[in-house]
């Protein structure tokens, strides 16, 4: 069974419980929800987009894995929403309808547990939005949906919130954003966090997109080639490094343009690499028994949202390896991983809700540019360091954004 654990009326209807009740009579909350990811939310919806209330439930049952679909009654709905609204009168005339409040669908492939940072994300982009006056359940209706890292799960997401035509559909990362814009061609859509959003056909170009796709993204020049020198710093005598990749994480042409600036780098600093791919979490483990077997020096981990979202697990892995590694965000060290060079996510997450508010006032997304970042930050863990045997310079802490004791 599912309980409704949290419920609210909008405000609008709080004086209005005819046209409240008149909206829930009868109404059936369907929530798709999984044994690994019990907790789901979402809104009650007039015809028109008007928001009636929200709720968050519980998934309560011993029974079945995987993924299911829980009918949430009508009673269970009002009895969360106050006892008092579970009293009105059902037959009572429903009174003019609020104005329809702008509806956005966040999607993302990750999943909505506390140790997924794609989860630290979605919440740094929701409080960029209410720090632009855009408030949940006041002004602006979200409905939120995560993939658990299956592409076929992400897919079937992205055709489901196309079918419910929000405003804006929010798409975290690229690979939210391919299967996004294959379901819907007139929705605007805003990415979080894009890799090369040319190279993987979302946009015709970065100064104008040109279709209904735009949004920020974390890549830089030289950005590979800085990690790769930067860890050849930290790491003395570095001669053999492994690079941690997940082929589908972008486009075919993305992919290439990243490893030949990898191997063109490892050349250029007479470092030997070992190219390592996990297709999924399930080949971590094969993946750094692999490297056991190149004896390799130390690691770097390439952009992937699936391995940004496994970090907790390969900073383990790293450790039980004594293996040196370098991140793509500061969320690796955060999680005791030794040092990240990249783009701060969450500062990019709150960037771009600016597109969000824009889009709500008019514009449209093929005018408006895809931001690229100016700054990356370097980011180490002395902890980390010692654990290694690592001897960090003076010099080296200097040119570092933030060291962590």
């Amino acid at each position: 069974m599912t309980d409704v654990t949290a419920g609210r009326l909008h405000p609008s209807f709080e004086s209005d419980r005819a046209s409240a009740d008149k909206a829930l009579g009868g109404y059936p909350v369907q929530v798709s929800t999984s044994e690994s990811n019990p907790r789901a939310s979402g809104a009650v919806l007039l015809g028109d987009g008007t928001l009636v209330a929200w709720y968050r439930c519980v998934l309560r049952t011993s029974h079945g894995r995987g993924r299911m679909t829980v009918i949430i009654g009508r009673r269970e709905l009002l009895a969360a929403l106050g006892g008092a609204v579970a009293a009105w009168p059902l037959g009572a005339p429903a009174q003019q309808s609020v104005p329809k409040m702008p509806r956005i669908g966040i999607l993302s492939p990750g999943s909505s547990e506390l140790h997924d940072p794609t989860l630290n994300v979605v919440n740094a982009f929701l409080q960029g939005l209410h720090e632009l006056g855009y408030t949940e359940g006041q002004n602006l209706a979200i409905e939120r949906q995560y993939a658990d890292w299956s592409s076929d799960r992400l897919r079937e997401l992205a055709a489901e919130m196309v079918r419910r035509k929000p405003d804006i559909i929010v798409a975290v990362s690229t690979t939210a954003a391919r299967p996004a814009k294959q379901a819907t061609s007139t929705i605007p859509i805003v990415a979080v966090g894009m890799a090369d959003p040319v190279a993987d056909e979302l946009v015709a170009s970065l100064a104008r997109p040109g279709g209904n796709v735009t949004g920020t993204t974390f890549l830089g020049p030289e950005l590979v080639a800085r990690r790769l020198q930067l860890l050849r710093e930290v790491v003395p005598g570095l001669s053999r490094v492994a690079a941690l990749w997940h082929p589908n994480a972008y486009s075919e042409r993305t992919m290439a343009g990243v490893l030949n600036e990898i191997e063109v780098a490892a050349r250029t600093l007479g470092l030997q690499l070992q190219l390592v791919p996990a297709v999924g979490p399930d080949d971590l483990a094969g993946a750094f028994a692999a490297m056991a077997r190149e004896h390799a020096d130390a690691l770097i981990v390439m952009p992937s949202p699936m391995l940004f979202g496994e970090y907790g697990r390969i900073v383990s892995m790293t450790a039980n390896s004594r293996l040196p590694a370098m991140g793509a965000a500061r969320e690796f060290v955060d999680v005791g991983g030794l040092m990240s060079y990249g783009v701060n996510q969450p500062d990019l997450a709150r960037q771009t809700a600016t597109y969000v508010a824009k889009i709500l006032k008019g514009a449209k997304p093929a005018e408006l540019p895809v931001e690229q970042p100016i700054k990356f930050e370097l980011v180490l863990n002395l902890k980390a360091a010692r654990a290694l045997g690592l001897t960090i310079t003076r010099d080296f802490l200097l040119i570092a954004d933030e060291v962590i004791e």
